[in-house]
């Protein structure tokens, strides 16, 4: 075997080394700065066209509502000023006192429809949750009239919410099913803990689907190898479930597991059609609102709002920050060890062994 070692001087000619400079040699030409690429430029503005009517109705659908119920809820409604015994016809500006009025005058109903809402979030979207990915994976299995079977379970979800609640009210009646098949009367429409249950029911037949949907979209997406090589592995169909499926059906659970939470947060349709309005055991937040702003306390009524967005966007970055992650699959693992740098060691000789 020979070894040949090629001097400092060849490595010259390979792109990207650097080798030192020799007395007497002419300095190397400086290489020209790389004019800024137009493609760069344009997909920025194309990014930025594309991205704009999105901008526009976000403005318009949310920030500026939000700015407006933020700068109503200073004002006081119109009517007799206290401090000066005259009758206003415009809204006063009282600063934060219909905050403060929330937390100590109209404490007690505040609570009741706090813990309401998140009474109604946690029962419904847990419950849902359980129930729509059951119907994913019926949904999933090939068996004779699948087609059927899909359609019946959406079903639901395509009913409007109102007629939703009318339907329910129906059977939730002292003389409706409900009452037929449990064989005694139940005051599921009074105001009480059976109107919490009956709202819950009727929220999980209606939005279970919802979640029955994305999961299905996720199942349909996995490779049936993984499963084939599961059960050559010897792995009973509860061990696929808990090692494959739930692990590859994650993102698409946590998206629809976040949208329902929302959602239910701003529950107010079901409730208010179903078993009425001001009963407080089923009062949320939305509904409070409402109440203040039918009575024409529109500054009260934008208190409630901005509390609630308040609740709902911390919500929301709570379930983005926690499971942020798990939302983008394994993008963050990649940008990890992409982002790692080799550090390969810089030689003076290349030595070529023959």
């Amino acid at each position: 075997m020979a070894d040949t070692t090629i001097p400092p001087a060849t490595a010259a000619h390979r792109p990207g080394t650097a080798v030192a400079r020799r007395p007497g040699w002419p300095p190397a030409p400086a290489r020209p700065k790389r004019p800024r690429s137009r493609v760069t430029a344009g997909t920025g503005r194309l990014a930025a066209l594309l991205v704009s009517p999105t901008l526009l109705v976000l403005t318009i659908v949310v920030i500026y509502p939000t700015l407006m119920a933020l700068d109503e809820s200073l004002y006081g409604p119109k009517g007799l000023n206290p401090r000066t015994g005259f009758i206003s016809d415009t809204e006063p500006f009282v600063g934060l006192k219909n905050y403060t009025d929330i937390f100590t005058q109209a404490g007690d109903r505040f609570w009741n429809a706090f813990w309401n809402t998140t009474f109604f979030t946690v029962v419904t979207v847990s419950l849902e949750t359980v129930i729509g990915v059951a119907m994913a994976l019926i949904m999933h299995r090939a068996f004779r009239g699948r087609g059927l079977v899909r359609a019946s379970i959406l079903v639901p979800w395509a009913i409007p919410t109102a007629i939703s609640g009318l339907l329910w009210k129906w059977v939730f009646n002292a003389d409706g099913i409900a009452n037929v098949l449990l064989g005694h009367q139940v005051l599921w429409t009074a105001d009480g803990f059976s109107a919490k249950i009956a709202v819950v029911i009727a929220d999980v037949w209606k939005t279970a689907p919802f979640i029955g949907l994305l999961v299905l979209a996720g199942l349909q997406v996995i490779p049936k190898e993984v499963y084939e090589a599961a059960r050559l592995d010897g792995a009973s169909a509860f061990q696929q479930f808990l090692r494959i499926t739930l692990p590859l059906v994650k993102p698409a659970l946590l998206v629809a597991v976040l949208f329902r939470c929302l959602d239910a947060l701003r529950m107010f349709d079901l409730p208010y059609i179903l078993i009425g309005a001001q009963k407080g055991s089923v009062e949320t937040l939305s509904m409070l609102a409402q109440n203040e702003a039918s009575n024409v306390r529109f500054g009260p009524a934008s208190a409630y709002a901005v509390l609630l967005f308040l609740y709902v966007f911390l919500i929301a970055l709570a379930f983005v920050r926690l499971l942020g992650a798990d939302l983008t699959g394994d993008a963050g693992a990649t940008e990890k060890s992409g982002s790692r740098r080799v550090r390969v060691p810089r030689r003076r000789a290349l030595e070529v062994t023959a």
